[in-house]
C-alpha cells in the first residue's frame, strides 16, 4: 500500500458514521511534522499531547503516531517536486484524522498551496478557527478577553477554487469576448457594463450545497455551547454580490428555518415575536413598521410583503417560539463582511460563531486571531464528512528553524481541537489549563515575551512545552 512509509504495528483506525468520527481508545493518527520551524514545534506539540492523554486516561487511551510527509521534507524523501506524495494521501484517507505543522508554498511544482490542495482532495469543507483569549497574552487591544468567537469558513468554493485565466491568455480573451458580446447584454440588470479587454478573469462559485453543509456544521456546534453563546452569524457581502454572497446568506437562513426549525430563531423572527409579546394586540402592519424603520417610505407592494412576512412568522412559530420561548433557541443572524471586521473589535462579546465564505473567512479568522495574541496562538481545523486535518495557522518561518525558540501554541491548540473532535475532552481541558496557567505565570516564548511589560526572559520552544505540562495540575 505504501512506497516509503510503514504504519504503526499497534493501534486502530478512526472511522466515520453520518459525518462524525468513531474513535477507538488507541487510534493511529498520521502527522506531518511541517517545514521550517516544524522541526521544533512538532516535537514540543507531541510531547504535550501525549502527556495530556497519559494524565487524563492513565493508560486506558493512547495515540499511535504515524509519520507521513508533505512539503520540503517530502521532496527530500520522494524526490523533486513531490510535495504531496501519494503515500501521505493514502494514509490520511485510511486513518481519517491527521495533524500537521506549517508547510512551505511549493515553487515550480504545479501545486499552488499544499493546504488548499489537502482541503480540496479530501473535501474538507469546513475550516474551523476558534479565537479566544488566554489571560496574560500580550495584545494590542484593551479588552481582548471579550472576544471568544469560532470562525466557520467554507473551504472549497469561492475564488479559492482557483478557476482563473491570465490576462492576455487565449481562453481568457475568448471568455471576455463571450461575456461582453453575448452574456452581459443578455442580462438587463447589467446594463452596458463591459469587462476591460486587458483583464484577468476569475470565477467565484458559491453553491447551495456547499453553503448549507457549512452552516449545518456551525449550527450543530452552536448546540454544544453554553446558552449565552448559542448564536450563528452569517457573514457576507450580499449587498453587492447578491447571487453569490447574498445567496449564501439566504441559503443559511433557509437551512436554519427548515432543518433546525425547532432549535433556531432568526434575528428578524425574534423582533416579530418580541413585538407581539410586548403588545399582544399589535396589528400586523404595526409589527411590520417596527421591524422595518423605513416601512412608511416603501412601495405598497413592498409593504405588503413585509406584512405577509409578519403574518407567516406568527402563524408558523408563535406556538413553538412565542411567549419568550425563542430566547432559548439558537439565534441566527447576518452581518455585512466589512461591518463585522469593525464589530469584532468594538463589540466582540456580541458574537459567538461566524459562518462565512472562503475569502472573507480567511481575512476574518486572521483578524480575530490578532486580537487575542496573533497566529502563534491560533489553532485551525479542516473538517469534512469522512476526514479531518488539524493544522498550524501560521507560516514556516524558516529563519527560526532549528533554534528551539518559536511558539508551538498554534499546533498545540490544534491538538486541543483534535481531542475535542475525537471526544477526548478531558485531555483537551488539561492542555487548555496548562497553557493558560503558563502564560498567566509569564512563562512564554520570545514572540510573547518581547511584548510583555516588564520584559521577561523567554522560554525555549521545548521549555514552553514542559511548562504547559507542569501546569496540568
Amino acid at each position: 500500500m505504501y512506497e516509503k512509509i510503514n504504519p504503526p504495528t499497534t493501534g486502530a483506525k478512526i472511522t466515520f458514521k453520518n459525518g462524525e468520527p468513531v474513535v477507538p481508545d488507541n487510534p493511529i493518527i498520521p502527522f506531518i511534522r511541517g517545514d521550517g520551524t516544524g522541526i521544533d514545534i512538532w516535537p514540543a506539540t507531541q510531547k504535550v499531547l501525549d502527556a495530556a492523554v497519559a494524565k487524563a486516561y492513565q493508560g486506558k487511551r493512547q495515540i499511535s503516531w504515524f509519520k507521513v510527509y508533505a512539503g520540503d521534507e517530502a521532496c527530500d524523501l520522494y524526490g523533486t517536486y513531490q510535495y504531496l506524495p501519494e503515500d501521505t494521501l493514502t494514509a490520511i484517507r485510511e486513518y481519517g484524522v491527521a495533524i500537521k505543522g506549517p508547510l512551505t508554498t511549493p515553487v515550480g511544482g504545479g501545486i499552488r498551496s499544499l493546504n488548499v490542495a489537502l482541503r480540496q482532495i479530501f473535501d474538507l469543507y469546513a475550516c474551523v478557527r476558534p479565537c479566544r483569549y488566554y489571560a496574560g497574552t500580550p495584545s494590542p487591544h484593551k479588552n481582548p478577553e471579550k472576544l471568544d468567537v469560532i470562525v466557520y469558513r467554507e473551504n472549497t468554493e469561492d475564488i479559492y477554487l482557483g478557476i482563473e485565466w491570465k490576462q492576455g491568455s487565449e481562453i481568457g480573451d475568448r471568455l471576455i469576448s463571450i461575456l461582453n458580446k453575448e452574456l452581459i447584454p443578455a442580462t438587463p440588470e447589467h446594463g452596458k457594463k463591459q469587462i476591460p479587454l486587458d483583464a484577468g478573469i476569475g470565477i467565484k462559485p458559491i453553491s447551495k450545497t456547499g453553503s448549507q453543509r457549512l452552516v449545518r456544521r456551525a449550527i450543530k456546534h452552536a448546540l454544544t455551547l453554553p446558552k449565552h453563546k448559542q448564536q450563528v452569524t452569517l457573514v457576507h457581502k450580499g449587498n453587492i454580490m447578491k447571487y453569490t454572497e447574498g445567496a449564501f446568506r439566504d441559503w443559511g437562513y433557509e437551512l436554519a428555518t427548515t432543518e433546525f426549525r425547532q432549535e433556531c430563531v432568526t434575528e428578524r423572527e425574534s423582533w416579530i415575536l418580541s413585538n407581539k409579546e410586548k403588545n399582544p394586540n399589535i396589528s400586523l402592519e404595526e409589527n411590520a413598521r417596527l421591524i422595518d424603520p423605513g416601512f412608511d417610505a416603501l412601495t405598497q407592494e413592498k409593504k405588503a410583503q413585509i406584512v405577509k412576512e409578519v403574518e407567516t412568522v406568527l402563524n408558523s412559530i408563535w406556538s413553538s417560539h412565542g411567549n419568550g420561548k425563542w430566547k432559548e433557541k439558537i439565534m441566527v443572524n447576518d452581518r455585512i463582511a466589512d461591518s463585522i471586521f469593525q464589530q469584532i473589535q468594538t463589540r466582540p462579546d456580541e458574537y459567538s460563531i461566524l459562518a462565512t465564505m472562503n475569502l472573507n473567512g480567511d481575512y476574518l479568522s486572521d483578524a480575530a486571531a490578532a486580537i487575542v495574541g496573533g497566529l502563534g496562538m491560533g489553532p485551525g481545523a479542516n473538517i469534512g464528512d469522512a476526514c479531518a486535518v488539524f493544522e498550524a495557522t501560521h507560516g514556516t518561518a524558516p529563519k527560526h528553524a532549528g533554534l528551539d525558540r518559536i511558539n508551538p501554541g498554534s499546533v498545540i491548540l490544534s491538538g486541543v481541537m483534535m481531542f475535542e473532535y475525537m471526544g477526548w475532552q478531558e485531555a483537551a481541558d488539561l492542555i487548555k489549563k496548562g497553557l493558560g496557567d503558563a502564560i498567566a505565570n509569564r512563562q512564554v516564548t520570545y514572540d510573547l515575551a518581547r511584548l510583555l511589560e516588564p520584559a521577561v526572559e523567554p522560554l525555549k520552544c521545548s521549555e514552553f512545552a514542559d511548562a504547559i505540562i507542569k501546569h496540568f495540575g
